[in-house]
């Protein structure tokens, strides 16, 4: 099983690691241990790259999670490292960065309108320093998606510490409301749920990376909303410098 140090430190930006197998068709190699976010929830995966002791280097253009195994796609056209050869793995950090202001960002989103609404997501995507989040609403406005963001930044101002913590499987589902989805998209056989929390705002099962405290994230900036059914409305954001 690979280890991975982003769901315990998501600033680690680079880790050595050994190359303990090889995937030529899919151009992709497997790592004793990495730092590379293999996309999940919405967050896309890492790029990056591998540097060898000889010179040799890698670009990495995804990671991707196979089992519990964490698999690195190499870039077209670039000849594989050699088994059991010895690597350093480093993200494009400043992508990664981008990417964890905006997860959380996102996040805060999700509290607030779950606090202040009762709405449940019914979907989410992001790209680095923008994203979208649907909800269970039947009308939207302007005025009302402009009192959102002004809650949202009025909480990001508060510089709120946000926490992971892995709970028991148990544990962790006797908390109300930790899946905020409208639908549980937990695996039925893990034994662990990994957590964020957003202290004194939000506390959800998640898997992704995330800043440390909420002014890192800078502002939100709601670019639009849109009705995409019935009950189902979604909100367009941008994260930008404070």
């Amino acid at each position: 099983m690979s280890e991975n140090i982003c769901y315990t430190d998501a600033y680690a930006r680079q880790t050595d690691a050994v190359v303990v197998e090889l995937d030529a068709d899919a151009n992709a190699v497997l790592l004793d241990r990495t730092v590379f976010y293999p996309g999940g929830g919405g967050q896309p995966a890492d790029t990056g790259l591998l540097t060898g002791g000889s010179g040799g280097s890698w670009r990495v253009i995804g990671a991707k999670k196979r089992g519990e195994e964490i698999w690195h796609t190499i870039e077209v056209g670039s000849e594989l490292p050699a088994l059991d050869a010895q690597v350093t793995a480093e993200l494009d950090w400043h992508r990664r960065h981008a990417l964890m202001r905006t997860h959380s960002a996102l996040h805060i989103l999700c509290g607030v309108v779950w606090r202040d609404f009762q709405a449940s997501v019914t979907g989410g995507n992001m790209e680095p320093l923008s994203g979208r989040m649907d909800f269970e609403f039947e009308t939207m406005s302007g005025d009302l998606v402009g009192a959102i963001e002004k809650r949202v930044n009025l909480e990001i101002e508060a510089d709120r510490e946000i926490q992971v913590v892995i709970l028991p499987r148990e544990e962790a589902l006797a908390i109300p409301d930790l899946i905020r989805t409208k639908v549980n998209l937990l695996p039925e056989g893990i034994s662990e749920i990994r957590t964020i929390e957003i202290v004194g705002l939000d506390l959800q099962a998640d898997g992704g990376t995330h800043v440390a405290h909420t002014a890192e994230i800078g502002r939100v900036k709601v670019t639009g909303y849109e009705s995409k059914g019935r009950i189902n409305k979604r909100i367009r954001i941008e994260v930008i410098d404070g």
